[in-house]
C-alpha cells in the first residue's frame, strides 16, 4: 500500500468519524484535518473539492462495512436454525449499536446525502446488495417463504432497530433474551406457510 493510499484512507476515515459526530453542515476539510490531527490543508491537498470527500467517505464506509459483516459469526447464511440465525443477527445489532455505533451514524447521513447527489448512491447501493444477497441467503437457510421479496424488510427490520437505538427513540431490550426472542419471532413470520397455526 502506497503512502498516498494509506493517507486518503486516514483522511476517509476521518471522515467518518467527523459525519458521525458533527453531521454532514460540520463535514469540512478542516474539521477532518483536525479530526485526523493532520496539518491544516491536508485534507483539501488530496480531495480538492467537497464531492470528492464524500465520495471518497462513501467508498470507505463500504470497504469497512463488507470487510466487518464478512468477519461476523459465519451461522448468517448458513445455518437452517432460525434460534442460531436469530443470536447472530443480535449480535450483529449489538455490534452496529456499540463499537461500530460511529460508523453506522455516518453511513445514516451519508444514506440522506446520497438522496440528493446520484452520484454518491452508486457505491451505496453495492453495499446495499451485498446485504440482501446476505439476507436473502440466511432466509432461504432458514426456510423462507419469498427470501427474495422478504430480504429487503428483514434489513429494514433490523436496520429500524440500530437506527431507533442510535437517535434514542427507542432502546434497544436490555435483556439479550429478550432481543433474540424478537429476532426469533420475526423470523418465524417469514417462514410461515399460508394456513400455519406455527
Amino acid at each position: 500500500m502506497t503512502d498516498t493510499t494509506t493517507r486518503r484512507r486516514q483522511m476517509a476515515d476521518a471522515a467518518i468519524t467527523t459525519l458521525a459526530r458533527a453531521g454532514m453542515r460540520g463535514l469540512t476539510h478542516r474539521a477532518v484535518d483536525q479530526t485526523a490531527d493532520l496539518p491544516e490543508g491536508s485534507c483539501s491537498y488530496y480531495f480538492r473539492t467537497r464531492q470528492a470527500l464524500l465520495q471518497a467517505t462513501v467508498e470507505r464506509l463500504v470497504e469497512v462495512d463488507t470487510a466487518d459483516l464478512a468477519a461476523r459469526p459465519a451461522i448468517l447464511g448458513q445455518s437452517a436454525d432460525p434460534t442460531e440465525i436469530a443470536e447472530a443477527a443480535a449480535g450483529v445489532i449489538r455490534y452496529w449499536t456499540t463499537s461500530a455505533g460511529e460508523r453506522m451514524r455516518a453511513r445514516y447521513e451519508l444514506m440522506l446525502e446520497a438522496g440528493r447527489r446520484p452520484e454518491l448512491q452508486a457505491a451505496l447501493d453495492r453495499a446495499r446488495d451485498h446485504y440482501h444477497r446476505l439476507a436473502e441467503n440466511t432466509l432461504a437457510a432458514a426456510g423462507a417463504t419469498d427470501p427474495a421479496t422478504q430480504a429487503p424488510l428483514f434489513i429494514a427490520c433490523l436496520d429500524g432497530l440500530v437506527f431507533r437505538h442510535l437517535t434514542g427513540a427507542d432502546r434497544l431490550p436490555t435483556s439479550p433474551e429478550t432481543l433474540n426472542q424478537t429476532l426469533l419471532d420475526l423470523l418465524h413470520g417469514f417462514t410461515r406457510r399460508p394456513g400455519s397455526e406455527t
